[in-house]
């Protein structure tokens, strides 16, 4: 069950080219726009703080489209009200839709780390391309709860306004498109609170930023994650309640 529903989520998002354009394609363009300035950041070289930065963007722009849109779409469909009708388990789905997201998550970090690569010169120990890599993808945990809950509480049609209005402001308050310092002093205060300033804080800190309070961004995203995963749980005994009681 969970090998066909794997196969087929990896077929709906392959066939849905507005997904893996801006998927994949967007964080790179982002790339070649922002990353290849010169100089450096917190004491690192500037294309690799730049590559840090959008690959954070990546995972978590793919977490929340892959996770909040396509729920949000399958309710209106009615397609959960067809899986439930099926022998199939409801774990089956949810590791699926996981599967397929991570996955295409680690092909945005490929393809930015061969621009990072190829167009800036990036030249790093295989440890921190490695650290980089599984730091991301595990922290995309906290962000694919937050778009299950976004799926559930939003409409169909409101879940790519949701998403948007949610995820863009977060990237700028949290520092990932201009350095946080650069930002004003009240969002410079507010941005602490931001699940994806944490993110990228421990994506910086993998390419040379030192940060003395990594563990703390650890214990933040964990408690972010536990309140998405409430959140969540919430809203789909609220859905079934209503369309299925």
């Amino acid at each position: 069950m969970v090998a066909a529903q794997t196969q087929a989520e990896f077929r709906r998002l392959v066939r849905v080219p507005e997904f893996t354009g801006f998927g994949l394609a967007f964080p790179l363009i982002l790339y070649v726009f922002i990353g290849l300035q010169s100089g450096s950041l917190a004491g690192v070289d500037f294309h690799k703080y730049a590559l840090a930065s959008l690959s954070t963007y990546a995972v978590v722009n793919i977490a929340l489209s892959s996770f909040g849109i396509t729920v949000a779409n399958e309710r209106g469909s009615r397609m959960d009200a067809l899986m439930r009708a099926t022998p199939v388990r409801s774990i089956a789905p949810l590791i699926g839709k996981t599967i397929a997201a991570v996955s295409f998550a680690l092909a945005a970090l490929v393809l930015l780390y061969l621009a990072g690569i190829l167009l800036a010169g990036i030249s790093m120990p295989l440890e921190q391309w490695f650290n980089l890599t599984w730091r991301l993808l595990l922290g995309m945990i906290p962000f694919i709860c937050m778009g299950f809950a976004i799926g559930y509480i939003s409409g169909p049609s409101a879940a790519v306004v949701v998403v948007n209005l949610v995820f863009l402001p977060m990237s700028f308050a949290s520092g990932i498109f201009i350095p946080i310092n650069n930002l004003p002093r009240f969002i410079h205060d507010f941005a602490p609170y931001l699940p994806l300033y944490h993110l990228g804080h421990i994506a910086w800190n993998a390419v040379g930023v030192s940060y003395p309070d990594i563990a703390a961004s650890v214990l933040w995203l964990a408690g972010y994650t536990v309140l998405f995963v409430a959140l969540t749980l919430w809203a789909v005994r609220r859905e079934d309640d209503r369309r299925f009681s």
